[in-house]
């Protein structure tokens, strides 16, 4: 049966009629259609550009579809109904298509720098192997490729890139190459520099960007995924590591403190932003409203332009077309505008996946 759904239309912002027909949204009137909507605020479901459904809590691989799935639902019924996840030591294409999941965006394993990451969560392999793993990642997952662009190297006590400068541009070619998109993950000032320079698609994290990066990457269009929420940990991480490194620790902290600021000079810039937590492992899923309200408070995004980076940008961005003649049937409700208090995105009153109910 045909859902028809009535409620003021964002990013368009007025009262707008739509029908959801299966899995596909249109604006000509159904005959016969069930009215589930009638008021509020109708959103095209939110998006957590960077998480790891394949990553347990703790850090540990998943062992199972089934948790996957679990993990998967815990942003479902957070409102989020579009999801890149941003590297799985799990393979699940699978539930590319399961019908009570969010849409997926996947990249294969992280490419990592041997014995310079997350235990058994990357293919670590040697400058000579990075292209080939490269162009091997990317047909493990379904449009994107994880880079590492740096980590701690406990030889020299900080934080340091991966590999060479020569590798890792070629590995962003390789990529391309392979029909990928690739996306980075960086903390330091000189890792980052070489991946934007490289044309790399989207910096996960990115503390160490410059006003410089900032702005090649508006001219680019390359793509910033602040995840907020786990830069807040590194307070943490720098008292763990102090009595060994302390110049690292101190590295980070500074990192962190200055985040804002960065975020808010790539808002200013016009770099496109987008909501991500980097659920899995350390941090939780079905925090991703919690991400739009940091954006909002310490980096200071509008609250419209907050809304765009969780919701419509956010999807266009990764291929899931959102509330159009002949987009995807996925929708969230709020009773309140978000606009005006962002806090509202904590609770849909109304949540649509593929054109099904969920709540």
């Amino acid at each position: 049966m045909a859902l028809h759904v009535r409620g003021v239309l964002l990013p368009d912002d007025e009262v707008r009629d739509l029908w959801l027909v299966g899995d596909r949204v249109t604006f000509e009137p159904v005959h016969g259609a069930e009215t589930v909507v009638d008021g509020g605020f109708v959103l095209p479901g939110l998006t957590d550009a960077h998480c790891h459904i394949g990553i347990a809590r703790g850090g540990a691989p998943i062992t199972s579809l089934d948790q996957a799935r679990e993990l998967a639902r815990v942003d479902r019924d957070a409102g989020v109904l579009a999801i890149r996840d941003a590297g799985s030591p799990y393979p699940y294409p699978e539930l590319d298509d399961e019908p009570d999941l969010p849409r997926l965006a996947r990249a294969g394993r992280h490419v990592a720098p041997p014995k310079r990451y997350l235990r058994d969560i990357g293919v670590e392999v040697g400058a000579g192997e990075v292209a080939a793993t490269v162009a091997e990642q990317a047909g493990a997952g379904n449009g994107w490729v994880k880079l590492v662009g740096d980590w701690i190297d406990r030889g020299i006590g900080d934080l340091a890139p991966a590999w060479d400068e020569e590798t890792m541009t070629a590995a962003v070619e390789a990529a391309h190459a392979a029909g990928a998109r690739a996306a980075v993950h960086t903390f330091s000032e000189s890792a980052v520099e070489i991946m934007v320079r490289a044309g790399v698609d989207s910096v996960e994290h990115g503390t160490g960007l410059s006003l410089d990066l900032i702005d090649l990457m508006a001219r680019q269009g390359t793509a910033l995924v602040p995840t907020m929420i786990n830069i807040r940990t590194f307070g943490g991480i720098a008292d763990q590591a102090r009595a060994k490194f302390p110049g690292y620790a101190d590295h980070m902290l500074a990192l962190r403190d200055r985040f804002p600021e960065v975020v808010r000079s790539a808002y200013e810039a016009g770099v496109p932003i987008y909501v991500g937590t980097d659920a899995g492992g350390g941090i939780d899923h079905g925090l991703a409203a919690e991400e739009m309200l940091l954006l909002h408070e310490q980096a200071g995004l509008a609250p419209v332009d907050v809304l765009a980076a969780a919701s419509w940008r956010a999807r266009e961005w990764l291929g899931f077309p959102g509330l159009v003649e002949g987009g995807l049937a996925d929708l969230t409700v709020y009773p309140e505008d978000p606009r005006r208090d962002l806090r509202i995105v904590r609770t849909p009153a109304r949540i649509i996946l593929r054109g099904h109910i969920l709540r």
